[in-house]
């Protein structure tokens, strides 16, 4: 009997769903064409990089309701930690003098 690995996911199943994957396409194919805007309304400029094209098609995706799991947030409280790291070292410098 062949044995499985056990992956973090419970069953096999799709972790995007289909609907997911079109939009990401649908992003790939206007960055090529020069059409995919960033920002709100798309007054951001025209998208180059691939990272950011998927994770624009990933967003719209999110909006219209299709099966992508949510954002980490591990990048968002790093910065957040450092910030008040800063802010403490700056106040024991005027403490010491």
């Amino acid at each position: 009997m062949a044995s499985r690995k056990k992956s973090g996911r419970k069953s096999g199943g799709r972790k995007y769903g289909r609907a997911a994957s079109k939009s990401v396409g649908s992003a790939m194919r206007r960055r090529k064409k020069g059409t995919l805007k960033s920002g709100r309304g798309g007054k951001g400029g025209t998208v180059k990089s691939r990272k950011q094209a998927i994770a624009i098609g990933l967003s719209e995706a999110r909006k219209k309701g299709a099966k992508v799991p949510r954002k980490s947030s591990s990048r968002k409280s790093s910065s957040r930690k450092s910030a008040s790291r800063k802010s403490s070292r700056k106040s024991s410098r005027k403490r010491s003098s």
